[in-house]
């Protein structure tokens, strides 16, 4: 697998990340703090932040950021990590469709959105430096990890309903096969080019697709696929 492919893949992966900003208030000094992430459809990490955190002051003076993305907390430096670096813009956080997909892998945040001073921010990302493993590292263009628009974004919703509503069965069965896990419960939250999400009880686990999709028929086709590999 190539470095470009691992990379866009480990970032698929999680949704841990620290966020370094230029502090405002100290010029000079890189302002680093923990900041639970998801990426929209292009794969651009998604940030909610009240407009009364240091980041966002910090932003609105200097918009260039540095994301570092991690996985597990056992060992830091024997697991993979990335770090991008690349500018915040603020997004709409009524937008319907990063609503919902900010809120089903992070349902507890709801009560955000009722406020007026939590926005999300957008990190377009510019370079990503990406660490696999020993002698597995290099430095990335981050539009190599950017998934090119197609119509999943506006698909997404009908195909996590039906998904959940009409193949239970083979959610667990995802997860039993390709995880070793068999939940009581599993839900479908999130569909993308490059795979999928299933919260696994209370687990988020991560799906990846052979080949990328664009749009509901083929990703049928490949979670039919996945379907029958698992009953092989």
């Amino acid at each position: 697998m190539s470095l470009v492919n691992e990379a866009r893949r480990f970032l698929r992966s999680t949704r841990k990340g620290i966020l370094s900003t230029h502090s405002a208030k100290f010029a000079g000094y890189p302002y680093g703090s923990v900041a639970p992430f998801v990426l929209d459809h292009e794969g651009q990490p998604l940030i909610l932040i009240s407009t009364l955190a240091e980041h966002t002051k910090n932003i609105i003076a200097n918009c260039k950021v540095s994301l570092l993305v991690f996985a597990g907390a056992e060992d830091l430096h024997a697991n993979g990590r990335l770090t991008l670096i690349g500018d915040a813009e603020q997004t709409d956080k009524q937008d319907a469709f990063l609503k919902a997909r900010y809120l089903r892998y992070f349902p507890a945040a709801a009560e955000y959105f009722e406020a007026h001073d939590f926005y999300f921010y957008r990190i377009r990302m510019q370079q990503v430096r990406y660490i696999g493993g020993f002698g597995r590292m290099s430095w990335l263009p981050g539009e190599e990890l950017i998934s090119p628009r197609s119509p999943l974004a506006a698909q997404e919703a009908g195909i996590l309903e039906h998904m959940n509503s009409d193949h239970q069965e083979n959610l667990i069965a995802y997860c039993r096969h390709f995880h070793e896990t068999t939940p009581r419960q599993a839900e479908m939250i999130g569909i993308d080019s490059y795979g999928f999400d299933v919260r696994a009880d209370t687990e988020i686990l991560r799906f990846d697709f052979e080949q990328p999709i664009s749009d509901a028929t083929s990703a049928r086709a490949a979670l039919v696929s996945m379907a029958k590999v698992c009953r092989a």
